[in-house]
């Protein structure tokens, strides 16, 4: 269980394990939840459960220094003031609190899904406000999200992610050689 834990893990949150990206989501179902609390995540890399249903969990797992370096940016604030965040006059944990309230509403059915999560995300701003200004359609690119900006940026960043998932999943996969095997080869 342990080895399909991780292989998971690697799948949606590699940006984040490698320190290249500020969060991901991780949804677990609810066999991996027991496995994933047991976890030791690498340093740096924090959790914070964002839902738990009878068959999935939802994660969000982050690095706080990249988090923080995210929303400092005046024009971020100010989004996310209009978010009801108060970003500037509240850290981090209370900002992730009232994320985290939001996506409790979305998953009730009391509210609209909280698009400010992609700039959480890492997501450049200009891509999160396009997706809400167009409902999520007229974007110019889909990949790890729907970008609405910079095309060229955004497929470079996709390459990294994917590039970084394949390390990851490869470095994985290499600890299911036995040692003999290396030496004889």
């Amino acid at each position: 269980m342990e080895r399909k834990l991780w292989e998971t893990i690697v799948k949606q949150c590699a940006p984040v394990l490698a320190d290249v990206k500020p969060s991901n989501l991780l949804i677990l179902a609810r066999e991996e939840q027991d496995g994933f609390a047991e976890c030791e995540l690498p340093e740096g890399v924090q959790a914070l459960t964002l839902s738990r249903g009878e068959r999935k969990a939802t994660w969000f797992l982050y690095r706080r220094d990249r988090l923080e370096a995210e929303i400092v940016w005046p024009q971020t604030r100010a989004f996310l003031n209009s978010c009801d965040y108060h970003a500037g006059e509240e850290g981090l944990d209370v900002m992730l609190c009232r994320l985290r309230e939001r996506y409790a509403a979305y998953k009730n059915g009391r509210a609209a899904f909280p698009h400010e999560m992609g700039v959480f995300l890492g997501y450049p701003l200009c891509d999160v406000k396009g997706f809400i200004e167009h409902g999520g359609k007229n974007f110019l690119y889909s990949g790890y999200w729907k970008v609405y900006g910079n095309v060229a940026a955004a497929k470079k960043t996709f390459q990294t992610y994917r590039a970084v998932r394949d390390a990851l999943l490869w470095l994985l996969s290499m600890e299911d050689i036995p040692r003999e095997a290396e030496l004889s080869a």
